[in-house]
């Protein structure tokens, strides 16, 4: 079960290793200018190894689930499926479900653990195997891997690095965890930290929070929503940026040329832009922005 580029790796690792016997993977759904209805990227896999593909709008009655009691599965591997599934799923595999969850749990319960961990701050996260239950990411965790977080790290980033590492522990650990060979282990509820969905608004920019909070705002919402402010009335996504420690008496918002570098005044310190993108513009690097709008500097972006 599985929906977006991130559970391809492991559909992939999967099929490599065991017998599948069906994939299941959201509804198509609409999208590029035509709103043409496209597959989800769990799909393409599955259509182009040949597999059995099933698309519930839902699996909350177990009616929507007969194709899975027909199948039969010994155990169903979950990677970002996007459905929450009830217990007349979660019992039906002899073996379970287990789910390949993007954090260290319990850090980072929930629906968004990448861009959560980046906001944070956190030096490291990874992904745990962990056998689901009724709970949000709350069950035992059979074996967990751990990659760095730089300070150059942008969710895209880290999502490609942690589905590729998901894959490699199919490969490695999930025959062991199929045969009972590895225990899985209660996690610790008192240490748990919840990341909820993010939505269009988190990427928004207050320009009143310092300048390294801001920079793990941008590079947590990059390539969605993406971190942005408005100028002279228009959508402004910051795209890169990077903080430092110098300020000035300017007000928070205010663009300024600081040693030949665009900057920003943030609530603490100045963020310097690399790259912009005006609505319904191009992608440009901050000094040919300003090149083309002199008026940018002195101006001031709303939060």
């Amino acid at each position: 079960m599985g929906t977006p580029q991130f559970s391809v790796p492991s559909l992939q690792a999967l099929i490599e290793t065991q017998e599948v016997v069906g994939v299941v993977t959201q509804p198509d759904r609409p999208a590029g200018r035509g709103r043409k209805l496209q597959p989800s990227p769990v799909k393409a896999a599955a259509l182009e190894a040949g597999l059995p593909i099933y698309q519930p709008r839902s699996l909350r009655s177990e009616e929507a689930a007969g194709p899975l009691y027909d199948w039969r599965p010994d155990a169903i591997l979950v990677a970002a499926f996007g459905q929450i599934l009830r217990p007349h799923v979660l019992e039906l595999p002899p073996k379970g479900c287990i789910n390949v969850h993007a954090s260290l749990l319990p850090r980072w319960r929930g629906a968004s653990p990448i861009q959560h961990a980046i906001l944070a701050g956190d030096r490291e996260t990874g992904i745990t195997l962990m056998q689901m239950n009724e709970g949000l990411d709350t069950g035992p965790m059979y074996v967990q891997e751990s990659t760095t977080i730089s300070e150059l790290d942008t969710s895209e980033s880290v999502h490609d690095r942690l589905a590729v590492l998901g894959a490699g522990m199919i490969r490695r650990y999930l025959d062991d965890i199929l045969q009972g060979k590895i225990a899985a282990k209660i996690q610790d509820d008192e240490l748990a930290t919840y990341a909820p969905m993010i939505k269009k608004e988190a990427g928004r920019i207050d320009w009143r929070e310092n300048a390294p909070a801001i920079d793990r705002q941008i590079r947590a919402m990059t390539p969605w929503p993406g971190a942005f402010s408005e100028w002279e009335g228009q959508n402004l996504k910051i795209l890169a940026a990077h903080p430092v420690l110098k300020s000035s008496a300017l007000i928070p918002g205010t663009a300024a040329l600081v040693n030949g570098e665009i900057v920003v005044q943030t609530g603490d310190g100045l963020l310097v832009l690399d790259q912009l993108q005006l609505a319904g513009k191009k992608a440009s690097s901050a000094e040919a922005f300003v090149r083309g709008r002199p008026q940018f500097i002195g101006s001031v972006l709303a939060s």
